[in-house]
This record gives structure tokens, sequence and C-alpha cells, in this order.
């Protein structure tokens, strides 16, 4: 498939590494929905009152909080809030190898990894009648989302 068709969201994972050097990277919970990975940096404004416009030039990148959404279970919860104010490597990989005899799919980045590094915390979410009970995972960026090298 030509890279300029896309992607969808299947087969997108929030990947938790773990260990020193090289790190060991694992699912941490399946995810619904993610946040932007990046963000504009802020403009610096450099207007002098000579300018007829306006003139900025970009400032530094905002390492504002991430978000994912995922449905509740305990034992993801449990997971999550154990890792809870812990500043942890993250990465949200996109693509997985498939196994045909177990029928699974096992997370690869064969397609995308950006990675980085942030602390984490989990809420839930309030809900309404007939509906997914939903938590969050919010990340406090402490190193933007980078994309890896293939």
């Amino acid at each position: 498939m030509a890279d300029h068709v896309g992607i969808n969201t299947f087969r997108t994972y929030l990947m938790q590494g773990t260990g020193t050097g090289t790190l060991t990277w694992a699912k941490l919970v399946d995810i619904k929905d993610f946040s932007d990975l990046g963000a504009a940096p802020e403009p610096i404004e450099t207007t002098t009152l000579s300018d007829p416009a306006r003139t900025y030039i970009p400032g530094i990148e905002n390492t504002e909080q991430k978000t994912f959404t995922c449905n509740f279970n305990n034992a993801d919860y449990a997971t999550l809030a154990a890792l809870k104010g812990q500043e942890i490597n993250v990465g949200v990989w996109f693509g997985a190898s498939y196994d045909d005899s177990t029928g699974t799919y096992t997370p690869d980045g064969n397609i995308a990894k950006f990675t980085g590094k942030g602390y984490i915390d989990v809420f839930v979410n309030g809900g309404g009648v007939n509906e997914v009970v939903n938590m969050t995972v919010t990340l406090t960026m402490t190193q933007n989302f980078i994309k890896e090298a293939a």
C-alpha cells in the first residue's frame, strides 16, 4: 500500500518501555482514542515599531498533557493506578503482526513508533444510561512524542 493512501487507527497501541539502555516495550492497556501526539510551537512576537504588521519566530513546543480513553476494567485500572505519579517511557505504536495459528495481533510498530516520557494518571469517566464505563489515562509529558527512526 502506498504511503499517500494513509492508515486507519486499527492496530494502534499505547506502549510502556521499561529497563535501562535499550527499553523493553509492552502494551500498557487497550485504547479507544488518543490525543494529538504533537503541538505547534508557541509564537514569539518580534514586532518592532518599524514593522507594518506583527512578526513572529517559532518558540518551543508545548509538552501539554496527552489523553487516552480506555474501557474500564479492574485489572487495567489497577495497573495504571500503580503507575500514578511516576514518570514512565511511553509509546504510541501503529502496526502489529498477526499470528494465523493463534488469531492474535502483537504490537510491533511496523508502520510507525512515537515515543516520549511523562507522568501518568488515571480516572474513571462519568457515564449515563446504557453506556460503556470508560477511564481516561493522562500523561503530563516531560519529553514530547517524537517519531522513531524506521
